[in-house]
């Protein structure tokens, strides 16, 4: 049966969203950047006016940009008081550790036969080692979130991609909360290390079974020392 006139004029309605709607995604995209980057911590109120004057866009793009990020739980919004960046709770940080283990973990299982395009993950440890050299813990952060986002991106997939953006840059809101990167960090520095020459050996096996206590250690670490930060936090 084929498309009648009617919905193909109300289809043509819907014209507009298009351009607003990348615009929006534009937006988003730079603000899910500022956040994982810790420019704007988690409980932080943003200002409308600020930062719709800062990139030039309209108060309505920029309300659907915030509607998309609140979707990813990137931010919430108060009835009243405005948009705010998430805090999250200590249920939060295991599901997303559990995300990553199925995610992760699957697409090194996944990898098929060596050898594998190896260098964006090369340089994201190689990255990781030299700003711990010089003492930029921050930085290690960064790289350790670029070491896992170019291991997933071995998959091929645009959709785990996008998946895993959302996620890590969800998992840096708790980062921000416990604040002492080279801790949280440097000591698995070594481990990306490993799970990059066990992977450049072709020992996919083992890089991921590499992978699977790695993160059960980091899962380990984070949520007892977030939840020791939450629970001051309810105490004060």
């Amino acid at each position: 049966m084929g498309t009648t006139e009617p919905e193909i004029g109300g289809l043509a309605d819907d014209r507009p969203l298009l351009g607003r709607t990348s615009t929006a995604e534009r937006v988003a995209d730079i603000l899910r950047g500022r956040i994982a980057e810790g420019y704007f911590p988690p409980g932080e109120r943003l200002s409308e006016d600020s930062i719709g004057k800062a990139l030039g866009v309209s108060r309505n793009t920029l309300r659907e940009a915030f509607r998309l990020l609140t979707h990813e739980r990137l931010l919430v919004h108060e009835l009243n008081r405005g948009v705010f960046v998430r805090k999250l709770a200590v249920q939060d940080v295991e599901d997303i550790y559990r995300t990553r283990r199925l995610v992760e973990c699957a697409v090194v299982q996944g990898l098929g036969e060596p050898p594998y395009a190896l260098d964006r993950l090369d340089a994201a440890v190689a990255k990781g080692e030299r700003s711990s050299r010089e003492q930029d813990w921050r930085g290690v952060s960064t790289a350790n979130i670029h070491f896992h986002r170019e291991l997933v991106a071995l998959a091929g997939s645009a959709r785990t991609d996008e998946l895993m953006r959302g996620v890590l840059a969800e998992l840096r809101l708790a980062f921000h909360v416990v604040d002492d990167p080279r801790r949280l960090h440097q000591p698995y520095l070594v481990r990306n290390r490993a799970i990059l020459e066990a992977l450049r050996a072709g020992e996919r096996t083992g890089a991921e079974r590499l992978l699977e206590e790695y993160l059960d250690d980091s899962r380990t670490q984070l949520v007892d020392a977030y939840a020791d930060l939450v629970e001051d936090e309810g105490d004060a």
